[in-house]
């Protein structure tokens, strides 16, 4: 994904609301609730959180099912990003999956942090919340 966005979402002290999240994100308002609902609905145990973690310098979601990380969200000017990391376990079911090659070939590729390594979604439409559904699904499997 692109190097260089604005970082928003940096002051520690301002805690990161749904009306402020959906003034900066305007009208893909829609499409965060469509990608929360649907975790909230298909996996029962889903919680979400913001935290600010301080390594970042910025508020970050963390969307948990049970005790496993599902995907972590991240604030950007008019839209926002959805992170996946997994470990090699998910290759081949991201291989066989009916993802986009581009979506696939980023995880190939993508550089690694010890076992794991980083699939990213700036959401722009709803073909972006179908492909953030289907790695919901994927990530949600392994063990």
């Amino acid at each position: 994904m692109s190097g260089k966005e604005n970082i928003l979402l940096t002051d520690k002290e301002i805690y990161p609301t749904d009306e402020l999240i959906f003034s900066i994100i305007g009208d893909k308002k829609h499409l965060w609730k469509n990608i929360m609902d649907y975790m909230y609905n298909s996996y029962k145990d889903s919680m979400g959180q913001w935290n600010f973690y301080n390594d970042g310098e910025r508020w970050l979601y963390k969307m948990v099912h049970k005790k496993k990380t599902i995907f972590w969200a991240s604030i950007l000017n008019d839209t926002f990003r959805i992170t996946f990391y997994l470990g090699n376990k998910a290759e081949p079911i991201i291989e066989n999956s009916d993802l986009p090659q581009s979506i696939k070939e980023e995880f190939r590729t993508a550089k690694r942090y010890g076992l794991i390594r980083p699939v990213s979604f700036i959401i722009n439409d709803k073909s972006d919340v179908d492909n953030v559904l289907k790695m919901i699904d994927i990530k949600s499997r392994l063990k």
